[in-house]
């Protein structure tokens, strides 16, 4: 059987190929795949972190053999506006971010207002009432220290008392 027999515009030479928008579709179907390209384009250009979406504040966790490290960006706010605690081996960072102005007549904002809350686990060889924290430019740095004798998990044996 020869290769020209399987194609479909192949089998009549005086038929010349359709284009492609032609043969699935037409054009009404050509516009869909074109407004689903352009959202496609939209959502990966789209940044979840920003002013609109995603978590806010924006933390860094940084951690070595002897402490946790864990900055947040509170640009605008201040000592009073914010909450810290650590409980259960939960880090816990509250606030509220106050409008500054009533002023309806601005008309477009993208600062973010409102409470927030982030929450971090925390391993469990953190000394819990040994956590400090500094607050300085905006800049909030909470220092978690770590023992000296990690925790670390230890093998359960099964069936350990019928083996003889």
């Amino acid at each position: 059987m020869a290769m020209r027999n399987l194609m479909p515009w192949g089998r009549d030479e005086s038929r010349t190929p359709a284009p492609i928008q032609e043969r699935q579709g037409g054009p009404f179907l050509s516009l869909h795949r074109e407004i689903d390209r352009l959202f496609d384009d939209f959502m990966q250009t789209w940044d979840p972190r920003g002013p609109r979406g995603g978590t806010w504040p924006s933390v860094e966790v940084a951690e070595t053999d002897n402490e946790i490290r864990v900055t947040a960006e509170l640009p605008g706010l201040t000592e009073k506006d914010i909450t810290l605690s650590v409980d259960n081996g939960v880090l816990c960072l509250c606030g509220e971010r106050r409008q500054e102005s009533e002023d309806k007549a601005s008309g477009y904002s993208e600062r973010r207002y409102g409470r927030f809350e982030r929450r971090f686990t925390l391993p469990h060889d953190v000394k819990e009432d040994e956590a400090t924290a500094r607050f300085n430019n905006g800049v909030l740095t909470v220092t978690l220290p770590r023992s000296a004798e990690a925790v670390h998990g230890r093998q359960i044996p099964i069936n350990a008392e019928t083996q003889h």
